[in-house]
């Protein structure tokens, strides 16, 4: 299908442009305009076209746990959300540790025919920290690096061995910083509000120990790795210095801890169970600082939906995780608005930035990119409701905010995936 938006402004994250320009689509590209014959016209009068939205993390819940969500309605939820590639992390049910489970999952999402799914696969045998798994067959079936989801490796020996191998076929491993021991019955970042609250801490040194053990593993064998989920100010230093020392390392925070503290949490208000969990001021605004200069490479949803039932258990016995595909856009309009970042700046690290590392060719707007585009009104508010959204998880911290910028229509591959009504 031929498709021609027009009257729209264009923004492209990586150049970081924006103006006044129309798109013309054929055979799944962008196009030039020459000889162009449009099957459709889409009138963007008002709106803004961006490259398709690249999330580092969405839990789809699929194979295993259809009780919390299924592929089609978290599918449905990443292009509402303007999300048209998705990485989801290998703690499914069964685990994502061999080339079959793979496939299957890849197969049920190309049926569906809708945002792009990149699996990664275990990094270990049942997530175990054990044995390796089987990279080479994983990454032919499908699986585009390797993670431990958030499930740490204790025994450094098999980490090392790990890298090892990844290096060896240039395979990419992604990694969260966080020591088991440290962490372990934590549900709460450690200072006074768990101190008030009663509630058992995860201290800072539970991040910063686990990259320093990263980063000294990554000097010593070459492996390129993605550093999942920081959340902390001291992280956000240590990973400023490494990449000043050219390691070959990149990372990410969830778009909860780009807005969130530990304060929000109240009192006992489960909707804040989160992992990581959230810090301190200060150390938001150390993230916010790091998505500015770099440091930070991409800001990922963390999407993660959870049975009501979970979360309607006390805090510290709660569930952690929440919905954020439909609040992707959203959140980092929210964070530009806030921050005073250009728009175009603020959109790199939800495309281009997040599509490099996983070197993809996506998250751009030239002529022959991928037709993977997002249409949204960047002027427009709505209110975060159960109601609202079209993942079967409704639990977000940020239910009864009100937040700005709404998807108008997603484009997947050339063809219209999702329009508002």
């Amino acid at each position: 299908m031929k498709i021609h938006i027009q009257h729209g402004t264009l923004l492209d994250p990586a150049a970081g442009t924006e103006q006044q320009q129309d798109v013309f689509i054929a055979d799944g590209k962008i196009v030039a305009s020459t000889d162009f014959t449009a099957d459709r016209t889409i009138d963007a009068t008002g709106l803004h076209i961006a490259p398709g939205f690249v999330d580092l993390s969405a839990r789809l819940r699929e194979p295993g746990f259809e009780h919390k969500a299924t592929l089609k309605s978290e599918m449905a939820a990443a292009l509402a959300g303007g999300v048209t590639s998705l990485v989801c992390p290998p703690d499914t049910d069964p685990i994502l540790d061999e080339p079959g489970l793979v496939e299957m999952l890849r197969f049920r999402a190309r049926s569906l025919n809708q945002a792009n799914v990149y699996p990664l696969g275990a990094l270990t045998v049942g997530l175990k920290g054990e044995i390796i798994t089987e990279m080479v067959g994983l990454t032919e079936s499908g699986c585009i690096g390797f993670s431990q989801a958030d499930t740490p490796i204790v025994d450094t020996k098999v980490m090392l061995r790990a890298l090892q191998y990844a290096n060896t076929y240039g395979y990419t491993t992604w990694l969260r910083p966080l020591d088991a021991y440290l962490a372990k019955g934590g549900v709460a970042a450690s200072g006074a509000l768990a101190s008030r609250l009663g509630l058992s801490g995860v201290p800072v040194s539970a991040e910063t120990i686990a990259l320093h053990t990263i980063f000294e593993l990554v000097r010593v064998t070459g492996a390129r790795v993605h550093i999942s989920h920081l959340s902390s100010a001291a992280g956000v230093a240590l990973m400023r210095e490494a990449k000043a020392e050219g390691l070959p390392v990149t990372c990410d925070v969830t778009a909860n801890h780009v807005h969130l503290i530990d304060l929000d949490i109240g009192y006992f208000d489960s909707q804040y169970r989160l992992d990581p969990p959230l810090r301190g001021q200060r150390d938001r605004e150390a993230i916010r600082a790091g998505l500015v200069d770099g440091t930070i490479d991409a800001i990922c949803s963390d999407h993660t939906p959870v049975d009501d039932d979970e979360k309607l258990l006390p805090f510290d016995e709660a569930t952690p995780g929440s919905t954020g595909l439909e609040l992707f856009l959203s959140l980092t309009v929210k964070w530009a608005d806030e921050a005073n970042v250009p728009l175009a700046k603020a959109l790199t690290r939800i495309t281009a930035a997040p599509a490099s590392v996983l070197k993809l060719p996506a998250g751009g707007v030239g002529v022959g990119a991928a037709a993977d585009l997002c249409v949204f009104d960047r002027h427009a508010h709505w209110r975060v409701e159960p109601r609202a959204l079209k993942s079967q998880g409704h639990n977000t911290p940020f239910l009864g905010y009100e937040l700005p910028a709404r998807v108008r229509t997603t484009i997947v591959g050339g063809n219209v995936a999702f329009e508002q009504a």
